[in-house]
């Protein structure tokens, strides 16, 4: 069973368990079968990992089944992050197949796609895939090879040779895991660095007993945040679940905008690069730019991981941030990882002599709304109804979603839907806090009104992060 909707821009992700599972074993076992096919990956190898969500031992044995039927060789590296996974593809000039569903909730699984050397397939790879497994034939005979191997060691020894320890004092860190990947890589990952570490949900458990592993949710970092507040620590490190994003936390509790990480590592890598090229989404901080200016050159993707790489690829650039706290880095095959970042961050924290507050004081000059989702019925309805409203205020363009900017005037809207979720998702900023807020509050009641609801008595989803943003 393969439901059509689980097939999304940049991977697959559906409802695997429960009472109306949207794709299950045979449909791994085909999705196996046209990847080796659409890849031509006959007689070839091609490297797969897993998370530790419900379902993804028997779906990745699934998909390897298939696969082998259609001649393709599987390198098995087991439980891993989606990074490591990236790094296992880079250091083997292997294809990659990683089974997650990221932040997803407990019942999804799904799976993320590379090229050889952890480029991105193209973007229509998914409808293709999806072509392609409907109509496959598996053969009844095994002619493919399977072999396990381990990477983890080799992992975190790229991730030291890209950030060496540096000198400077031993920092007190806190690491929420939200019981997925980070908690199987991060003791190798940190080991050697003079780190205090206060762990939190590090044991691995798809059902995420202790809050789910989303951090981009403000609520799924409140038990971070009180920890470092509580330990005095210098800093936390959050994850998602299958550990390619980190967002981090200050000495205050306070969450580092993504936006500011962005900036503080490309200018980081900028001094080792004068004039390279940073690549970041439609929705990171304009604050990103003022910080590169002068520095390299600035180039805007759509967002996505698939776009970014892309981009990233063709430029040659040295690094690319996005709002989502994805960070990809050209060293590391111009992959994301958060765990390399958080590194990157920690290693200049060690260095500066200051807190983490003040060294990201310097590039955080804008007033951001965050991601705030509303559900939706007719994502173009909405959209369309905020460009009437702001069409005489600002320049628009439909990149990616509806972008509505005013340059002279400091502000930008965007609203665009998720390929994930059934979600029409806000991002505004603006140089004063005023005008962010004011320009919020009226996109957000016109979504509410486009979706008839009366602004008085809707009930308001997007309440936590409105209060956080403020």
């Amino acid at each position: 069973m393969l439901t059509p909707g689980i097939f999304k821009a940049n991977d697959i992700r559906g409802v695997f368990s429960g009472a109306s599972p949207e794709w299950d074993a045979d449909g791994a076992r085909r999705l196996g079968a046209a990847f080796v096919v659409l890849l031509g990956l006959e007689g070839q190898e091609f490297v797969m990992g897993r998370d530790m969500r419900f379902g993804g031992e028997e779906l990745s044995a699934a998909f390897a089944d298939g696969a082998r039927r259609a001649g393709g060789c599987v390198v098995d590296i087991g439980l891993t992050s989606t990074d490591q996974l990236w790094f296992a593809s880079g250091w083997l000039s292997l294809p990659g197949v990683q089974f997650t569903a990221s932040h997803n909730p407990a019942e999804y699984n799904g799976i993320k796609f590379c090229l050889a050397g952890a480029r991105p397939v193209a973007p229509d790879f998914t409808a293709r895939i999806r072509d392609a497994a409907e109509t496959i034939k598996i053969g009844g005979e095994v002619t493919g090879s399977i072999r396990e191997l381990d990477t983890l060691d080799a992992y975190a020894g790229k991730l030291t040779e890209l950030v060496p320890v540096g000198e400077g004092r031993e920092l007190k860190v806190v690491i929420d895991a939200g019981n997925g990947m980070a908690g199987h890589t991060v003791n190798e990952a940190l080991r050697g660095r003079g780190l205090e570490v206060i762990g939190l949900y590090l044991e691995l458990d798809g059902s995420f007993p202790n809050h789910p592993a989303n951090p981009l949710d403000p609520e799924n970092l409140l038990d971070a945040r009180a920890a470092v507040m509580g330990h005095d620590a210098d800093l936390g490190l959050v994850f998602d679940g299958d550990a390619d994003r980190c967002f981090i936390i200050d000495e205050r509790g306070e969450v580092v905008d993504p936006s500011v990480v962005t900036a503080m590592i490309a200018v980081a890598e900028l001094a080792k690069e004068p004039g390279a090229s940073i690549v970041v989404n439609k929705i990171t901080s304009w604050g990103v730019a003022e910080a590169v200016v002068g520095k390299g050159e600035l180039i805007t993707s759509r967002v996505g991981h698939t776009f970014v790489k892309a981009l990233m690829a063709e430029h040659d650039a040295i690094f690319g941030g996005e709002h989502s706290a994805h960070y990809y880095f050209r060293d590391f095959w111009f992959a994301d990882t958060g765990m390399l970042a958080a590194l990157h961050v920690m290693e200049m924290l060690r260095a500066s002599g200051q807190s983490l507050s003040q060294l990201a004081l310097e590039y955080d000059t804008w007033h951001r709304s965050g991601e705030l989702n509303s559900p939706v019925s007719d994502a173009a309805a909405c959209q369309n109804a905020v460009a009437e409203a702001l069409r005489d205020r600002g320049v628009e363009d439909r990149i990616d979603g509806l972008t509505v900017e005013n340059r002279a005037r400091g502000w930008w809207v965007n609203l665009r839907a998720s390929n994930t979720e059934p979600l029409l998702r806000l991002n505004v900023e603006a140089r004063d806090a005023e005008q962010m807020v004011a320009l919020r509050d009226e996109v957000l009641a016109i979504i509410k009104d486009s979706r008839g609801e009366d602004p008085a008595d809707a009930r308001d989803t997007n309440t936590m992060e409105k209060e956080n943003a403020t």
